[in-house]
């Protein structure tokens, strides 16, 4: 899958932090690791194939879910990197307080309740014989899987009225369907909000 070059403020948001892994390697070494790489999100502006849904659907992108005015690096920026010390408390503290600032990330109350349509890869989070009923839906590859969780108001939850066979780990879909703003905590990542989806159906790119 094609990524998007364009570059967006939500790119900023969109980046890997981990305030955990701080037991085999030292808290500098583990700043390192963890300390922003940008990762574009999914273009939302060609429309899925297919007909469009009975209602007024409204795509949107990632940029949306986030609060004017939110800073994700508020608690990082006054942390120099290349100053700290193996062991450091100070850095220990501070990226496990950017984890937990990250797992309780503002909403935009502003698209609350909209028929929304968003892109964007698939984090199952079950694995049944009939399919998956549940899933994570995030803005970039790897995000929940091959690097740790991005800020919560970048994690939807996706529940379908019928498990679907054909989804599988990374796919890129549109989820289709009502946004709302429940929490949901998993072993995958820490989610702000939920769309109970009409549909499902694969990304395409517009034409150039």
């Amino acid at each position: 899958m094609k990524q998007v070059t364009r570059s967006w403020p939500v790119s900023l948001l969109l980046v890997v932090l981990c305030a955990s892994a701080v037991q085999a390697q030292s808290v500098r070494e583990t700043a390192r690791e963890t300390v922003p790489q940008v990762q574009p999100a999914l273009s939302a502006e060609a429309p899925p194939p297919g007909a469009s849904l009975p209602g007024r659907t409204r795509t949107i992108g990632w940029e949306q879910l986030i609060p004017a005015g939110w800073d994700p690096y508020k608690d990082l920026k006054a942390l120099n990197l290349d100053k700290l010390q193996d062991n450091d408390p100070k850095a220990e503290e501070a990226l496990k307080k950017m984890r937990k600032m990250w797992d309780n990330a503002p909403i935009n109350p502003l698209i609350l309740g909209e028929s929304v349509r968003l892109p964007g890869y698939v984090v199952p989070l079950e694995d049944l014989a009939t399919g998956i009923k549940e899933f994570l839906l995030v803005p970039y590859f790897g995000a929940c899987v091959h690097s740790p969780p991005p800020p919560a108001n970048q994690i939807v939850h996706v529940l379908l009225d019928k498990p679907a066979k054909n989804l599988r780990l990374m796919d890129v879909v549109w989820v289709s369907g009502p946004l709302s703003v429940t929490k949901t905590d998993s072993h995958m990542g820490v989610a702000s909000y939920r769309i109970d989806a009409k549909a499902v159906t694969p990304y395409q790119e517009k034409k150039r």
